[in-house]
């Protein structure tokens, strides 16, 4: 089926349910929106320019199996990348619970992570190190956090990012929102592109895809 009829079946069937029509957009950073970001995960120092970024709108079935418009800012680049890859798992129904700006927790990754919030962007070092993500440029996203958690070294002790996911480290178990390489989330993201920081050696972070450039 060809995705423009999907897409038209999708939205006929979100308004039988009384859902809002699924969306996936991308524009420019806005003045409103950029408001909500400086200072947050847009940070006086941060080094890519404002124009590099897009604002996604980007629809999602949650934990309740509802419909959901997410959002969510990514660099520029991979803007129309990423939103296909939403596009495709919102057609698959994979569950995400809930996709908002980082800004909304204060561009706190932890806060943001133990709310099993997924999101991107945000002007940060990697945890333990005084190295910049890849969040730093937008060019990676996280999903589903709290089962998938950030388990590291980089302080010398091992650590469980975020601190409330410490019973999904065990990557042995079986349990809802788990990603390996068998999940369609994973799988998907492969096939556009992205690396998965599960197949990391030295570190494990689960939730973590990053574009290959």
């Amino acid at each position: 089926m060809k995705k423009k009829e999907e897409s038209i079946l999708l939205c006929a069937a979100s308004k039988r349910a009384g859902q809002p029509d699924p969306a996936f957009e991308s524009e420019p950073i806005s003045d409103a929106i950029f408001e909500r970001m400086y200072g947050k995960s847009y940070k006086e120092e941060c080094t890519v320019p404002r124009e590099e970024l897009r604002y996604l709108r980007i629809s999602h079935y949650g934990f309740d199996g509802m419909i959901h418009e997410g959002e969510m800012v990514v660099n520029a680049s991979i803007a129309d990348t990423v939103t296909e890859i939403f596009r495709e798992l919102f057609e698959a129904q994979y569950p995400i619970e809930k996709i908002r700006l980082i800004d909304d927790y204060d561009a706190d990754d932890e806060k943001s992570m133990a709310d099993n919030n997924s999101s991107a962007f945000n002007y940060r070092t990697i945890s333990g190190t005084d190295k910049l993500s890849n969040h730093s440029r937008g060019m990676a996203i996280d999903i589903n956090p709290l089962y998938n958690p950030y388990i590291h070294a980089n302080t010398g002790t091992e650590t469980c990012e975020p601190a409330n996911a410490l019973p999904y480290t065990d990557r042995s178990l079986d349990f809802p929102h788990k990603i390996d390489e068998t999940d369609l989330c994973c799988q998907i993201f492969g096939a556009h592109g992205f690396s998965w920081g599960g197949s990391w050696t030295r570190s494990k972070d689960y939730q973590h895809f990053e574009y290959i450039e």
